[in-house]
Formats: C-alpha cells, sequence, structure tokens
C-alpha cells in the first residue's frame, strides 16, 4: 500500500513529544521487526515522514556504509573528532536531536510503497550484518568497528520509527 506524504509536519511546539514511543533497539533486526510490524498492524504518523519513507532513509542512510559515501562527505572529516566526542554520545544515549535538515541525497521520496520499502531496509540490514569486511568512514564519525556501527543505525532506526505508533 502506498502512502502518501502530505500529513502536516511534525513540530514538537505543535503535538508535544508525548506520542513518541520511546524506542530502543539493540541490533538491527530489532528495527526491522518494528517496521514489520507496524507494517503488519497499521500505524500512526506523530512527524513528517511514513514506514516507507523512514525505511527508504535509514536504507539510503546505512547503505553508504558498504557502498561508500559521496566523495564531498569527506570534506567534513577534520571535524570528525569534534562531532564524534559530542553528537555520538547522543545518538547512542537515545538523545537525538529531533528537526534536523538532512541532506536532500538521504531525504525519502514524497510517495513511496510501505511494504517495499520495509522489505527493501530488512534486505539493507542481512547485506550490512553478513558483510565481513571493512566498513567506508561514516561521514560524522570516522571509522567504525561492525558493532560501533550497528548501534550507530540502530539508534537511528530508533529515532525515527519512535514517530509511528502502531493502531492495533
Amino acid at each position: 500500500m502506498t502512502r502518501s506524504a502530505s500529513r502536516p509536519a511534525f513540530s514538537p511546539n505543535q503535538q508535544g513529544t508525548a506520542a513518541l514511543r520511546q524506542l530502543r533497539f539493540r541490533t538491527l533486526d530489532e528495527a526491522v521487526d518494528d517496521a514489520q510490524r507496524l507494517l503488519a498492524s497499521g500505524y500512526q504518523r506523530h512527524g513528517n515522514w511514513t514506514l516507507g519513507q523512514i525505511c527508504q532513509h535509514l536504507r539510503v542512510v546505512q547503505d553508504p556504509s558498504l557502498d561508500g559515501y559521496p566523495f564531498w562527505m569527506s570534506l567534513f572529516a577534520p571535524l570528525r573528532p569534534l562531532v564524534r566526542r559530542l553528537l555520538l554520545p547522543k545518538i547512542l544515549a537515545d538523545d537525538s536531536p529531533v528537526g534536523i535538515k538532512t541532506s536532500r541525497i538521504f531525504v525519502p521520496a514524497a510517495e513511496v510503497d510501505d511494504a517495499e520499502e520495509v522489505s527493501l531496509f530488512c534486505e539493507s540490514v542481512g547485506r550490512l550484518k553478513a558483510h565481513k569486511g571493512a566498513f567506508y568512514p561514516h561521514p560524522g564519525f570516522g571509522r567504525l568497528d561492525a558493532k560501533m556501527l550497528e548501534r550507530v543505525h540502530s539508534a537511528h532506526a530508533a529515532h525515527h520509527l519512535r514517530f509511528l505508533s502502531p493502531t492495533t
């Protein structure tokens, strides 16, 4: 089923954060399970993106860990120690900032199919977990081992999926 992205923008000042689920995923498999449950049960949005848009965003953010990031993102490498020290602990502590604009290349399409994007997110997670080599350096955090990379991507998934709540 395709869901429209025409809902009004979420603003903590308008709706508060009380509607947001408290999520913490220890693994990306838990994030996939949550996305599949939301797909099966239906969901209510408390933010800007549908389930499909969130899964597409998560996938296009985590796939460069294996495929490489655009060259221009490496220009921020001198800032990595600072970003890693200031932002990484917040992300891992479920304290990700809300409302930060992302690069256009990571913004999902306006119309996507929820089921297709959940499936593609599942495939992306499987590919990431099966990878046995080194990963490309994260634009903000630099080189991360498989365990830390999964923690970062799991926290990122929880940050976004918390904006959806199951309807049943």
